[in-house]
């Protein structure tokens, strides 16, 4: 156990550093000993990470990267790694890269060879989708939907059937126009978890059918201020529908037989109940 709590500072070697969502006291012992250990921390906003280096009393050497300029400065990075000097990569909150910059960073620092050494701590989804209720064994991450309603509800069509737990990332701003979507691509029913201001003062964590969600939120200001995450039920398969593959085939064969015979022959290569298929037949005659 002694050599597994050793935090020694390697040269040449990118550190992923994660750092508080809001609770300052979730940083690790680790973290803190590597961002002080460290030649350099490249953060997403130097200002932001100064200020918390303050608290921790670290005096580190900062160097800002960012959306706008991380595929220019990762070329500057990468050589200091090259030369021998240790960095740690940090975000505003949370685990670098997840929503954050740092992707290009990391992926040449792979392909040239560098160490990258993973720093387990804080981030929103998973924070969130503990406390949710929802199934966690499987699960999507998809960060934040379209600023614009059309490619939101594109979104939400393409994902319609997802099985999976399904995390957003939302915004104050979007988060009403957001659930409104959700209740016109995938009606009211589907079940929603508003995780927001997770680890502070104000944290809630509310669920509901994501129609009695919007409503819920409508009702005061207050519950759309602040860092949100959406944890959505993944799409729950109808046991009694026909499956499409089936009715294909029931309607090449119904081009041939009568009914009766279509719906027995697709029930047999398919494995369901010739009687739905005769029921489904006759109402789309009907129709």
């Amino acid at each position: 156990m002694k050599q597994l709590d050793r935090a020694e500072i390697s040269a040449s070697t990118l550190y992923i550093v994660p750092t508080p969502i809001g609770n300052l006291g979730d940083i690790t012992q680790r973290a803190l000993t590597v961002l002080a250990s460290v030649d350099l921390v490249a953060a997403e906003d130097t200002r932001h990470t100064g200020l918390l280096l303050q608290h921790f009393a670290i005096n580190a050497r900062l160097f800002a990267l960012h959306d706008h300029n991380e595929q220019q400065k990762a070329e500057v990075l990468l050589a200091k790694l090259q030369e021998g000097q240790s960095i740690a990569l940090v975000s505003d909150a949370g685990t670098p890269l997840i929503n954050d910059p740092g992707y290009h960073l990391v992926r040449r620092c792979r392909e040239a060879g560098v160490r990258v050494v993973p720093l387990p701590g804080a981030c929103a989804a998973i924070t969130a989708l503990s406390a949710a209720g929802l199934p966690s064994d499987r699960f999507c991450y998809e960060g934040f939907l379209p600023a614009k309603s059309k490619g939101r509800c594109d979104v939400l069509r393409a994902l319609e059937n997802e099985p999976r737990t399904l995390i957003f990332y939302e915004s104050t701003h979007r988060l009403i126009d957001s659930l409104q979507d959700m209740v016109n691509v995938w009606g009211g029913d589907r079940y929603v978890v508003l995780a927001r201001e997770i680890t502070k003062t104000w944290e809630t964590i509310q669920g509901a059918p994501v129609g009695e969600l919007l409503a819920w939120v409508l009702e005061d200001e207050n519950r759309r201020k602040g860092e949100m995450v959406l944890i959505v039920e993944g799409h729950k398969a109808d046991e009694e529908a026909l499956p499409a593959e089936a009715l294909r085939t029931l309607a090449l064969l119904q081009a041939e037989l009568p009914l009766k015979k279509a719906a027995a022959l697709t029930a047999e290569i398919h494995g369901v109940k010739k009687n739905a298929l005769y029921k489904y037949a006759l109402e789309q005659q009907e129709a």
